[in-house]
């Protein structure tokens, strides 16, 4: 599974939540985590490990952060081959965590069997601040953190994106894309 997400949409808890839930069911979950890497220094903070804890200390878990070190696409250069490394070791699910939402941030579509864009019920306006090409990507559209005095802005974009997708070609002809 592929995950992005503009910043602060949860991603990384959303995963952590996600692969403690997979491995208390008895998968081996991988999460191959993409950092940005700074365009002065080269260097990169690999921080998504240390937000997920629990799922770091699990023995059915595997997290690996990597920097971009300047590929672009949200993914670094050999996000292919770490997926593939991680199924032959065993990892019957494997997570990739993007560096988050632009315009084309979506390059790990190709590389996995569905594509998740994860998003916050309350940014703005949420139509016009994600492009249309990592829409057009997305298997599946989730809206995060909805609970509490977010519910109905939750339910809102909801329905924004129901009617939105509505409008954008499918990629496939067996799997209409869910929000």
């Amino acid at each position: 599974l592929g995950l992005s997400g503009p910043p602060g949409a949860g991603k990384s808890t959303f995963i952590e939540c996600f692969g403690k839930m997979l491995t208390e069911r008895k998968h081996k979950v991988s999460v191959l985590a993409v950092d940005p890497s700074s365009s002065t220094s080269g260097g990169s903070l690999l921080g998504d490990k240390t937000r997920m804890t629990e799922l770091s200390r699990d023995m059915n878990a595997y997290i690996r952060p990597s920097p971009t070190s300047g590929t672009l696409g949200g993914v670094t250069r050999t996000t292919n081959e770490a997926i593939l490394l991680c199924e032959g070791g065993g990892y019957d699910v494997v997570l990739v965590e993007t560096v988050g939402v632009g315009q084309s941030e979506f390059a790990v579509a190709d590389m996995v069997d569905m594509f998740i864009l994860l998003l916050p019920p309350a940014g703005g306006d949420e139509l016009q601040g994600i492009k249309r090409g990592i829409i057009e990507m997305a298997d599946m559209v989730v809206i995060n953190k909805a609970d509490g005095d977010l519910v109905v802005p939750a339910r809102r974009i909801q329905a924004e994106y129901i009617s939105a997708m509505k409008l954008l070609r499918r990629r496939s002809k067996v799997w209409r894309p869910k929000v």
